[in-house]
């Protein structure tokens, strides 16, 4: 609970950074942020008619949203990024001459998409990021690499000391050798898995919302996980029995399995928790990369320590503060999963009157509020499943355990 202050130091600086961010925004391009939303309005309405078989009024309406909306917009985007204009210029061509020309639903469906994620790309375009959504971005981004980073250290600093135990130090290099393969394996599968998101035949937004339903999902069991694995006794008993495991099959390649395993479960979590935070953290990359150096020094700082030095780390408290801010994240994933699906229309939206939900579009794809119910509604019900686990852990056990102890006392 010591990261506590910390976080209540972010949600206080997003209070604060939030209302002035969005006012100015409002105040410069007030009005053409209208006229973005009018357009991306009438293209949806546009497509239903299309589905509905009224194909006459769809192509009106997809005229109406580049014409009087789109058009009244581009003169302020012109100036910052012209590539964007001429795309969406031609994206909103191709879907009028789709709707009028008899163009299958499905390619509709899938204009109306690259449309949407065009004006998001504009509402980037034209906002101000302010001082909030960077510092989450770095905070999120170093918090990845370091937790999982500090978790391999721990489990290899383990594992070297089970095999001193064990006096089976001549593993010592296949064990190593195990730990460079999942190094390079972790590498191969951030490849992978960016050229899969890039080419994979699904629309855009289902792949989103797949991505960090995924990235929740892993989350979720992680945070649970860790906040189970705080009493490192348990952990070095649990890889002492694989070590020992490893020298009753007496071979190198026993141990080198060992290493790769501990490492690339971590490695693979890595790369997919980056993998969403890219998508939702576009436009502040920078502070993504920003975020990874540090963490690696500081990683560089841990590794040493412990390694090299033989120094014990505060287990309990670093673990704790990762299942924090892992929680963290996959509340804003899950916000941002829900939004991704309705926009790909997979999901029912319903929107929220008042401001108090509509974000800056930095802030609001970090943390992942959005003004529906459904995906406010899934946050909730999320950390309220947080909350009764950490009443159940903290509270609750520690008290039965005491209970006990005094009855048997």
């Amino acid at each position: 609970m010591r990261r506590l202050p910390l976080l209540l130091l972010l949600v206080a600086l997003v209070a604060v950074a939030a209302p002035a961010t969005a006012a100015a925004d409002d105040e410069q391009f007030a009005e053409t942020r209208e006229q973005i939303a009018g357009a991306r309005t009438l293209v949806e309405q546009a497509v239903e008619a299309a589905k509905a078989g009224d194909r006459e009024r769809g192509y009106d309406l997809a005229r109406e949203a580049y014409l009087d909306h789109f058009e009244l917009a581009e003169v302020p985007l012109r100036l910052r990024d012209p590539n964007l204009v001429l795309d969406l210029e031609f994206t909103f061509a191709e879907l009028r001459n789709g709707i009028r020309d008899g163009a299958p639903v499905s390619e509709l469906e899938e204009l109306e998409s690259e449309i949407n994620l065009g004006l998001r790309k504009v509402d980037r375009v034209l906002a101000d990021p302010g001082f909030a959504a960077p510092l989450i971005a770095f905070l999120f981004s170093f918090s990845i690499l370091f937790r999982e980073g500090v978790e391999a250290v721990l489990l290899v600093a383990i594992l070297l000391g089970a095999l001193q135990a064990g006096r089976a130090s001549g593993y010592r290099r296949p064990l190593g050798l195990g730990v460079a393969a999942a190094v390079v394996a972790s590498a191969i599968t951030w490849v992978l898995a960016t050229l899969v998101l890039d080419i994979a035949p699904l629309q855009r937004e289902l792949l989103e919302g797949v991505t960090a339903v995924v990235a929740v999902a892993v989350l979720f069991v992680v945070t649970f996980w860790l906040v189970a694995q705080l009493e490192q006794r348990r952990r070095i008993e649990f890889m002492r029995a694989r070590v020992a495991g490893a020298i009753a099959a007496g071979s190198s390649l026993a141990f080198a399995g060992l290493g790769f395993t501990a490492v690339y479960r971590e490695g693979f979590e890595t790369v997919l928790f980056y993998q969403a935070l890219t998508i939702f953290a576009a436009g502040l990359l920078e502070w993504v990369l920003l975020g990874i150096a540090a963490a690696t020094l500081a990683l560089a700082a841990v590794g040493w320590s412990v390694l090299k030095l033989g120094k014990r780390l505060p287990v309990k408290q670093l673990l704790l503060g990762g299942a924090t801010m892992l929680l963290l994240l996959s509340v804003a994933f899950a916000g941002n999963a829900v939004r991704s699906l309705q926009e790909g229309d997979w999901l029912p939206v319903t929107p929220i009157e008042g401001g108090w939900a509509r974000l800056p579009i930095f802030l609001a794809e970090l943390t992942g509020i959005h003004p529906t119910r459904e995906s406010i509604g899934v946050q909730v019900v999320l950390l309220a499943v947080y909350a009764v686990g950490a009443t159940w852990m903290f509270l609750w056990q520690p008290l039965r355990r005491r209970a006990a102890e005094a009855a048997q006392a």
